[in-house]
């Protein structure tokens, strides 16, 4: 099977299957500390931050989910522009496809739709012992991005039929592509965290951002499991964004993806350390349904009454101990 044909799979299936995680990302046994006294103007609150050398309106990622076939272009360029109008940085999805077929490029541009928002390039880690870095880096240069991402995902490739199962020498490659690529680096797990050792080794290895991407959302090993038959038990591994994010605080600034679901869940995981909060599967699904503005405009003023209803005016404000644990 082609990566183009997969990654269409891989849409399809999380769109119209779901295929989440059982378990929760443990935003539940977080509370927010009420504040009866809150003593500012809901209109001085001011959630906006620097994200890749760009200021964004709220700490909003929507994460890289697709890219490589025909009907990703639509999806992207949707998905982007909705990113420059509410004023929140957007990544693609890995780009791999692009570089086994070049014309495929095509269905990653979003620069003319989003030409001032953060933009985030792809590949896989893998991908990086497998090409050069002059292929890695036409990449960024190709989308006009900002920055690189480097996903992570050895659950997702021992499960997948036809899947990497060789990770000697990521780390490696890894801090190779730091040292050399023009553009800060953010590596992210696609679903099942990143614990504190791995954080630190990310962090030597010269590593910008850390995106835990913990379980609690899309489950890609059900993902595989729906495509095909694979070894069965592994629906449910993986690390809670809660525990990844209290895992890797104090390491590098944080991305928190992983049931992120409402800005209410983007708020916590500020709360708890992230300094971006991310999703793809809410915003993918909300836009099949003709409802991506509604919920974009939703997420945000939740986000913005959490700060409010716990006297915060800024994301520094929100960071100051607003949370208790169940």
């Amino acid at each position: 099977m082609t990566t183009e044909s997969r990654k269409k799979d891989h849409v399809e299936l999380v769109v119209e299957k779901g295929a989440q995680y059982e378990k929760t990302a443990g935003f539940e046994r977080i509370d927010f500390i009420h504040n009866a006294l809150p003593e500012i103007n809901f209109d001085d609150v001011d959630l906006s931050t620097e994200f890749l050398g760009k200021k964004i309106k709220y700490p909003m990622l929507i994460t890289g989910m697709t890219g490589g076939y025909a009907d990703a272009k639509k999806i992207n360029r949707s998905l982007a522009e909705a990113a420059q109008k509410y004023g929140i940085a957007f990544a693609v999805g890995s780009q791999r496809a692009m570089i086994e077929e070049p014309a495929l490029k095509e269905t990653f541009q979003v620069r003319d739709v989003a030409p001032d928002i953060p933009l985030l390039s792809n590949i896989g880690a893998y991908q990086l012992k497998k090409y050069s870095f002059q292929q890695i880096e036409s990449l960024v240069d190709s989308i006009g991005a900002d920055g690189l991402a480097i996903h992570l995902n050895p659950l997702q490739e021992i499960i997948q039929k036809e899947g990497d199962q060789d990770y000697s020498g990521v780390l490696a490659a890894i801090a190779k592509t730091c040292d050399r690529i023009g553009v800060p680096v953010v590596v992210k797990e696609t679903g099942a965290g990143i614990s504190q050792d791995a954080a630190l080794k990310l962090k030597e290895a010269g590593a910008s951002y850390i995106d835990v991407s913990g379980s609690g959302g899309t489950s890609w090993s059900k993902v595989e499991y729906m495509r095909a038959d694979a070894t069965p038990g592994f629906d449910n591994w993986g690390i809670p964004t809660v525990l990844a994010l209290i895992e890797c605080r104090n390491t590098l600034p944080l991305i928190a993806s992983g049931g992120i679901r409402d800005g209410i869940d983007a708020a916590k995981s500020i709360s708890l350390g992230a300094d971006i909060a991310g999703a793809a599967y809410p915003f993918i699904k909300a836009m099949s349904e003709n409802r991506l503005p509604s919920y974009i405009e939703m997420f945000q003023k939740q986000m913005k009454i959490c700060a409010y209803l716990t006297g915060s005016k800024t994301i520094p404000d929100l960071k100051m101990g607003k949370t208790t644990f169940r």
